[in-house]
């Protein structure tokens, strides 16, 4: 399907960017072998890896400006069933991707044991009670849906506001929750445990990354986009629309890294301090690639991350589902049992290129796979909705 608008390239750059990093830093050779700037921080702090997905929440919220511009940002039932019916969907294919991965590994579990193949396939099919419920598309999901249905039922002048009580609420939580400790007294972590369940929530020393609560800031995030989208789409001069993103953006990173020492920058509770800092960042990138791509005329570079960035969320899907299957799809090879990765990490890779380097090779294969799928659409003019 064609697009009927023109497409903002810088935009789409931008996205293909965060698109392929997140396809390049979910799939090392070897988690145990990675260098240091493709690692999430192990708990306060900053690294290049924590970027990428604030970045593309971020675009998402322009994205979101964009897209209900058209309805002029008004209610209506059409509209808000748009909204829901797109939330219920980014979310059902979170809970696919997740369903998948549980599978293999089930299936996997039980190989070797004296189990019929019928009744490995059930076992293997059903692990609903074991299904983790939130993660980063079901967090797109929500935060999309919130963002939409606030951006058509307020007026946009209040939004500053929303963003900011959503915000003060959230660091308020987290003061006074425990939220800043790395354990299971951490109100995060209680909340996720008693309303999720441990069987259904990434537990990262109890934490969930994309828990219930870390949700409300996360919300505030896209708003962000979304009030920078606005900020940038009514003024036509592009000089004026790089003053508009730069100025915002040093504005929210300074605020945000002279704020840490009171409030950690953090990626696994969604820090006010990290909204604000990562947003920031995007905000001026995004104005130096206006710059380089519209200003400088500077576009050879881009068609590879241009074929991530017009199809993003089914290259992202995309990447999920081909690390879940060189995960787990296994062979025999000599006396084991390997997968496609082990295999192609461990016995061609790792040997020849050493343990690290090696682990950044296969998730470059991993992503230039991912490419040539996004190619095929690219040269086709093929757009997937989500």
């Amino acid at each position: 399907m064609k697009p009927t608008n023109q497409r903002l390239l810088a935009l789409d750059i931008l996205r293909g960017i965060t698109i392929s990093g997140m396809v390049l830093v979910n799939n090392p050779g070897s988690w145990g072998m990675m260098y240091a700037p493709l690692k999430h921080a192990s708990w306060n702090g900053l690294t290049p890896t924590d970027l990428v997905f604030p970045f593309f929440m971020f675009i998402m919220g322009i994205s979101t400006y964009i897209s209900l511009r058209k309805y002029n940002f008004e209610w209506s039932n059409a509209t808000a069933w748009k909204i829901i019916k797109r939330t219920l969907v980014i979310f059902a294919i979170g809970l696919g991707i997740a369903w998948l991965s549980r599978f293999f590994r089930t299936w996997n579990l039980f190989s070797g044991e004296e189990i019929s193949f019928w009744a490995r396939l059930g076992q293997s099919v059903w692990t609903f009670d074991q299904l983790r419920i939130l993660g980063v598309m079901p967090r797109l999901a929500l935060c999309y849906c919130a963002t939409a249905l606030i951006a058509i039922s307020i007026k946009h002048r209040y939004i500053p506001w929303v963003i900011a009580g959503m915000l003060l609420t959230y660091l308020g939580i987290l003061l006074f929750g425990n939220g800043f400790e790395y354990n299971e007294t951490n109100i995060l972590s209680i909340v996720d445990r008693a309303v999720l369940g441990l069987n259904h929530m990434y537990s990262d020393n109890g934490i969930d990354p994309e828990g219930i609560l870390s949700t409300i800031p996360a919300i505030a995030h896209v708003l962000i986009g979304f009030w920078c989208g606005r900020l940038m789409l009514e003024v036509k001069d592009i000089n004026e629309k790089i003053q508009r993103l730069f100025l915002i953006g040093t504005i929210l990173a300074f605020s945000g890294f002279l704020l840490s020492y009171g409030c950690p920058i953090n990626k696994k509770i969604w820090s006010p301090t990290f909204v604000l800092v990562t947003c920031g960042l995007a905000s001026s990138f995004l104005a130096l690639l206006i710059w380089i791509i519209d200003v400088k005329d500077k576009k050879a570079w881009t068609p590879f991350f241009e074929s991530f960035g017009i199809n993003p969320l089914f290259m992202y899907v995309t990447g999920a589902i081909f690390s879940i299957l060189f995960g787990n799809i296994r062979f025999t090879y000599g006396e084991e049992s390997v997968s496609i990765q082990r295999y192609i990490y461990g016995e061609m890779l790792q040997p020849l290129l050493g343990g690290n380097f090696g682990s950044l090779v296969y998730a470059l294969l991993v992503v230039s796979l991912v490419w040539a799928v996004g190619y095929i659409l690219y040269k086709k003019k093929i757009y997937i909705k989500i």
